[in-house]
């Protein structure tokens, strides 16, 4: 049988990309190899957050007394946050079947190849069976990049050492967490773990943490984890892992820091190998497929979205990406943008951004204004956030008087950061913004308030 589009990976890309060819009436067929939902449905974005709630409301009772709330005897029981995650990320796996069956999307489970091209579209191979479609949208996703120090693959083998996908079923918390990697995923399990009671300590190559994010609001995020606990080494380089130790260089020194696990989180590569791409000739760069803003690859009717194509490892980049691609494949016109995408680090505070940092505008060379203020002029953040110090900035362009970017260390944070996105994609003025009411009290406020500092 030949289907109008193949769709290989069954993550936030393929599944939503799936569901929306199929509501529009193309016959669609979806291969996954392992779970519907891919990473961030079962390993990544969601049984995360699981984890993080539950330790936030831990976190808020510990700490209740300064709000009036006092507690005795609490405790965590890890084990039953861990049974909690497994059965939030079994009813949305079953939700997303649901979908995908309503859209009448055939489902193959098992790992696709593609094998070639005929008169009727493009060959690929699952489970030993060979399908055959007229469009082809790769969306195989990304896995834990994995260097070449001493003693790694021996830790992984022994289970010593973790990926995301192992920490989030460990059946007890460790006494003490090594994370190789200060970045998103790394810290947020820190956080989870230092909330818990876990000793933990951040390895990270850089002179910071959290990636790319405002040095401003992650200075203030790494006092707040080391008030808690966390333990940080920058500029750090991990030499060796051996059975109960991490080995890293620092100050042209060799220290060792003891732990009962390590979490090996130093960013994730493109799933491009031994897919099938040279039989076709697909193109890529540094390991990932290239494509334009339609999502187009150098093969006629082959299309690429997600981490796959190294642009964004976001999974709400590749939910556009999957949705341009389709309307592309319908003869709609539509394109994928990239400069306002938020990308959020779900801590507690949290700390979301959008755009443009104040050094990434600079860097680039744009002329800016940056307005700063601190988040305690939200009545809501002061009444929930005894002692908080968070911090909202807003990148303006001087010249045009619109927002190119926002960041915002706060609770609540991740839930309005959408709002500058919207402001940065609709290119609003400030004058625009001002006549936008906000409901009040709400920590997003702050918004309105940091345009009319200005």
């Amino acid at each position: 049988m030949t289907f109008d589009l193949i769709v290989l990976g069954g993550g936030p890309a393929g599944y939503l990309a799936s569901e929306r060819a199929g509501h529009a009436g193309l016959s669609v067929l979806l291969m996954e190899k392992r779970s519907v939902g891919g990473v961030c449905l079962n390993e990544g974005c969601i049984p995360t957050k699981t984890l993080l709630y539950s330790a936030k409301i831990y976190d808020n009772a510990a700490h209740g007394g300064k709000y009036g709330v006092e507690a005795q005897g609490l405790s965590i029981n890890h084990a039953a946050v861990v049974e909690r995650k497994n059965k939030v990320v079994k009813t949305l796996v079953s939700g997303v079947k649901a979908t995908l069956k309503a859209n009448h999307v055939t489902l193959v489970d098992g790992e696709g190849v593609i094998t070639g091209k005929n008169a009727e579209g493009y060959t690929v191979t699952a489970n030993g069976e060979t399908y055959t479609g007229k469009r082809l949208l790769i969306a195989t996703g990304s896995s834990p990049a994995v260097p070449p120090i001493p003693g790694l693959k021996e830790g992984l083998a022994s289970g010593f050492v973790m990926t995301n996908r192992e920490t989030l079923d460990l059946a007890e918390a460790p006494k003490k967490l090594t994370v190789i990697g200060g970045g998103v995923i790394g810290l947020e399990m820190a956080s989870y773990f230092t909330s818990i009671g876990t000793e933990v300590t951040v390895i990270e190559m850089l002179d910071h943490i959290a990636g790319e994010n405002d040095p401003d609001l992650v200075k203030l995020l790494k006092k707040g984890y080391e008030k808690k606990g966390m333990t940080f080494h920058l500029n750090a380089k991990v030499t060796e892992v051996k059975s109960g130790s991490v080995v890293f260089e620092k100050d042209g020194k060799l220290e060792s820091v003891p732990a009962d696990k390590v979490l090996l989180s130093i960013g994730r590569r493109a799933n491009t190998k031994d897919i099938g791409l040279e039989a076709i000739h697909v193109m890529t760069e540094r390991g990932a497929i290239v494509t334009d803003e339609h999502m187009k690859t150098n093969i006629p009717e082959v299309y690429a979205a997600g981490d796959v194509n190294g642009k964004s490892m976001l999974a709400h980049t590749a939910y556009r990406e999957a949705e341009v691609a389709v309307n592309i494949m319908l003869g709609k016109r539509d394109n994928m943008r990239y400069d306002a995408i938020p990308a959020v680090l779900y801590t507690n505070p949290e700390l979301a951004s959008v755009g443009e940092t104040e050094y990434t505008a600079k860097k680039k060379g744009l002329d800016v204004d940056v307005v700063k203020i601190p988040m305690r002029f939200s009545g809501r953040y002061l009444a929930e956030n005894e002692g908080g110090d968070g911090i909202c900035k807003l990148i303006i362009n001087k010249e045009r008087r619109t927002i190119v970017g926002a960041q915002a260390l706060s609770n609540y944070s991740s839930e309005f950061i959408v709002a500058c996105g919207t402001f940065i994609e609709l290119q609003l003025t400030l004058e625009d913004i001002k006549k936008i009411v906000f409901p009040h009290p709400t920590v997003c406020e702050i918004i309105r308030e940091a345009v009319f500092q200005y």
